[in-house]
């Protein structure tokens, strides 16, 4: 309510009582006056009233919401479902007009302010978890995959005679399709072992960016988070590439936000050499439904150039979910869980390494990647094809979701491309092995029933092995075990043998 309401109450309820409402109120305005002036997200999280109180004022702000509104148009923000308005907060609109995701909607001031707030407040987050520089950056209603061909379509205007992508490889699907989607013919660099790790041939990069030469080449594409043994690429020295050659760079930063460590990697490369756009999940950092990224850069210009290539309105869902979220947490907490995850992923590797050794394996020394782990599996690659594979089904119909085993020799064709070794990010990794995240939002007993069911199947795996009883893909099992169906865990355990390997993708 206004002052004259507020005024006009004062005749029905005691003065003092309605000024002590007035004065509630206002604190839950200062706050929303606080965050449209500064366009940053709060230190600390708002609570759900303030939420909703800044939401209804915004949606109200729609036309579809205004009173007596009299559409005549195709799209009028008409919602059949009172369910379905109520779970968008009734903003119908969307965000953006036909020809630029950030453009005002006359109809849809509120939406659109939804969407000059969150892009402010993800700003904000992005500098405050490493990349100071950063000058822009927009929510796009897509998955990493498709917001990375968003940017290379733009850059197609720029180099309409490029068609190579230099690609250092990393075996996830969604990464090379984003490439062949745009149109783009991927050029995969092969990494090198160090040790345990994985990491850019710089030296094949540059030989192939003077054999392709550089005009011929739309831009590098690098990445930053991953699973392990392979670490962030060399972003800094192919920045100085990028930056030497006159060649653009486009970096996969897909869960990076939460980490720190490939953060800097960005910050660091954009100030020595060429970064063109980091693009990282919503979901993986924000922790909000999938469906939506950031697109951020330090060429405001060229980030709006992205933008415009959007075509038509997009949906609101993803905006409104992490600016929800952020206003939620505050700077505060969302400081709070990156600090969380880096001590997740200490106590992670400590655990890992009891258990590996354990059993005779061995925690890989993978130094670079600040969120995967990675435990080899050469006792069960030595006794049999199959037992890799089993152990990854066995921890998926336990309910471990996010683990991956990844055996060797493994083939897969992606869009016309034949991956040797597939999943592994090289042709011949030297063992099997299994895969396991410190992500944000883990917690420690998260941590601690990971390794009591990994624990559980790696002796039961072994028993099997000792008495030479793996037949067909169907496996014994200790009364004790965890699950709900004894029996459909074992018929689900010769299923999924296959689907298993890339639940994290």
């Amino acid at each position: 309510m206004n002052r004259d309401n507020f005024a006009a109450g004062e005749r029905l309820v005691s003065p003092a009582y309605v000024r002590q409402g007035c004065e509630a109120r206002r604190s839950h305005e200062h706050l929303i006056r606080q965050l449209l002036e500064k366009g940053k997200c709060p230190e600390d999280g708002w609570d759900e009233s303030t939420l909703e109180l800044f939401l209804h004022e915004l949606a109200i702000m729609d036309s579809n919401n205004f009173l007596g509104n009299c559409g005549v148009g195709e799209r009028e923000g008409r919602v059949a479902s009172a369910l379905v308005a109520r779970r968008h907060y009734r903003f119908i609109h969307g965000i953006g007009r036909s020809g630029d995701i950030s453009a005002v909607q006359p109809k849809a001031a509120g939406s659109s302010l939804l969407n000059k707030i969150t892009n402010s407040l993800v700003l904000d987050i992005i500098k405050l978890a490493g990349v100071h520089s950063v000058t822009s950056c927009f929510v796009v209603p897509m998955a990493t995959g498709m917001s990375l061909t968003l940017c290379f379509l733009t850059l197609r205007h720029k180099r309409p005679m490029a068609k190579y992508i230099i690609w250092p490889r990393i075996d996830q699907k969604s990464c090379f399709k984003s490439m062949i989607t745009a149109g783009f013919e991927p050029v995969v660099i092969e990494n090198v072992l160090e040790g345990d790790e994985l990491r850019t041939d710089l030296e094949a990069v540059e030989a192939k960016v003077l054999e392709l030469e550089p005009e011929n080449i739309l831009c590098i594409h690098s990445t930053t988070s991953c699973f392990a043994p392979r670490g962030p690429d060399r972003l800094e020295e192919l920045s100085a590439i990028c930056a030497n050659y006159d060649i653009p760079h486009i970096v996969n930063n897909a869960y990076g936000v939460q980490s720190s460590k490939c953060m800097h990697l960005i910050q660091q490369g954009a100030r020595i050499g060429r970064i063109d756009a980091f693009v990282q999940s919503l979901d993986k950092n924000f922790m909000v439904p999938v469906g939506g990224a950031i697109i951020a850069g330090f060429n405001e210009s060229f980030i709006q150039e992205i933008s415009k290539m959007y075509p038509g309105r997009a949906s609101a869902s993803p905006s409104l979910d992490v600016l929800i979220t952020l206003l939620s947490l505050g700077s505060n907490g969302y400081k709070k869980l990156l600090k969380e995850r880096k001590e997740m992923f200490s106590y992670l590797s400590i655990q890992l390494k009891k258990v590996s050794e354990a059993y005779n394996e061995r925690l890989l020394q993978t130094p670079h990647n600040p969120i995967s782990l990675a435990v080899t599996l050469k006792a069960l690659d030595e006794h049999h094809d199959k037992a890799v594979t089993r152990l990854g089904s066995m921890l998926f119909t336990r309910q471990v979701s996010g683990a991956r085993v990844v055996p060797l020799g493994s083939v897969q064709v992606v869009s016309g491309h034949t991956f040797r070794g597939f999943m592994s990010h090289a042709n011949k990794y030297p063992c099997a092995y299994l895969n396991a995240a410190a992500a944000i939002g883990m917690k420690t007993k998260d941590v601690d029933l990971f390794i009591k069911k990994l624990d559980k199947c790696l002796k039961t795996i072994r028993k099997e092995l000792n008495e030479e009883s793996i037949v067909s893909g169907v496996e014994s099992y200790d009364e004790t075990e965890d699950v709900d169906s004894e029996e459909m865990a074992l018929k689900l355990d010769t299923v999924v043998l296959d689907t298993h390997q890339d639940t994290s993708s």
